[in-house]
């Protein structure tokens, strides 16, 4: 089982100390980047792949991804056929 598949297996499990490095690692790995929203975006990030995007915080002041997040990373990639249930 390789990183990818290791990732999407652990955000489906909800975990709650899913870590902003993990979730940058899936977007790149399911063929995002990440840019940022503009200069006053202040924590706003956005993950580009062509037509698609998803817009977020950058968690602070640690590096823990909330739980509500999470969830709704994992609707929005299953939504858009980047993962399957």
């Amino acid at each position: 089982m390789g990183t990818k598949e290791k990732l999407i297996n652990r955000l489906k499990r909800i975990p709650k100390d899913f870590t902003w490095e993990e979730l940058v690692r899936l977007f790149s790995l399911l063929g995002f980047s990440l840019d940022n929203k503009g200069k006053t975006s202040g924590s706003r990030v956005i993950f580009n792949n062509g037509n698609k995007t998803y817009i977020t915080h950058k968690p602070h002041p640690g590096n823990l991804v909330k739980v509500y997040i999470v969830k709704q990373v994992l609707e929005y990639l299953k939504e858009n056929n980047f993962i399957k249930d």
